[in-house]
């Protein structure tokens, strides 16, 4: 429908020459100006019907409860954090391909993994795994502080521009090793890991807060998400949901003797 309806406006566009006379270029640029920002919100309209089915169906339709998860969920244009031809695919139940072999998890993994981390709105958060900064963006619009990590550069490139054009400037990207964390901003009250290790690093479990927690995939061709929390008497451990995420690059092949 939006194809069509950019066609007809470039016809209508084509024949004001004609009639306008020496006129022409200013009424071009205004009808111009006009039939793109109509176009830019249906467009915009649109992707929040998407969104708020998304939340709808995809989240609150399963077990995801937390308020501030759903409106940020709800508010976040995932559409801009996925590959411009596969923009329409973005509120799909699915996880989808970004670039380098990366992906960007499904609707449902973003909400269950940031839902586990019991946000309260005030924490400092760590993620390792940028992406295209999707996770990040949702975590931005619920706590005040977001550092992410992200082993590709070309990725962290990526990220950082889509994060700063849409305006999530509590969000700060880093090119590094996810595996060693951020220790200059250590501790963090949450950590997020959005790629898989076959272990769990210590350089992020020493970088919790105590009373932080932090959901992390681990393993090889299975795979479970881990909720980890660590209290006074020492550090706990719980295995929720079986997932499947691309493996942490760059991390040291053996956990520690």
């Amino acid at each position: 429908m939006t194809l069509n309806y950019l066609r007809h406006g470039a016809l209508f566009l084509a024949v004001i020459p004609i009639v306008a006379g020496g006129g022409c270029s200013a009424n071009r640029s205004i009808l111009g100006d006009k039939v793109n920002q109509q176009t830019s919100q249906s467009d915009e309209q649109r992707y929040q019907h998407l969104r708020d089915r998304m939340v709808r169906e995809q989240l609150e339709g399963r077990d995801i409860r937390d308020r501030r998860v759903l409106q940020a969920m709800r508010d976040v244009p995932r559409h801009m954090f996925v590959p411009g031809g596969i923009a329409d695919s973005a509120y799909q139940d699915s996880a989808l391909p970004l670039e380098l072999g990366q992906t960007i998890s499904q609707p449902y993994i973003v909400g269950y993994m940031t839902q586990a981390l019991r946000l309260q709105g005030d924490e400092k958060v760590l993620e390792i795994g940028t992406g295209f900064g999707y996770q990040a963006a949702v975590l931005s619009r619920i706590v005040p502080r977001v550092f992410t990590i992200e082993i590709l550069p070309e990725l962290a490139e990526r990220a950082r521009a889509i994060l700063e054009g849409l305006g999530y400037d509590n969000v700060q990207v880093r090119t590094g090793d996810g595996y060693r964390g951020w220790p200059e901003e250590a501790p963090f009250d949450c950590i997020i890991v959005t790629a898989a290790p076959d272990h769990v690093p210590q350089p992020l479990v020493d970088q919790l807060k105590e009373g932080g927690r932090m959901i992390i995939p681990v393993g090889g061709f299975e795979q479970h998400l881990i909720l980890i929390e660590k209290g006074r008497s020492g550090v706990t451990r719980r295995t929720t949901i079986p997932v499947r995420f691309v493996p942490m690059t760059g991390q040291a092949q053996k956990p520690p003797e």
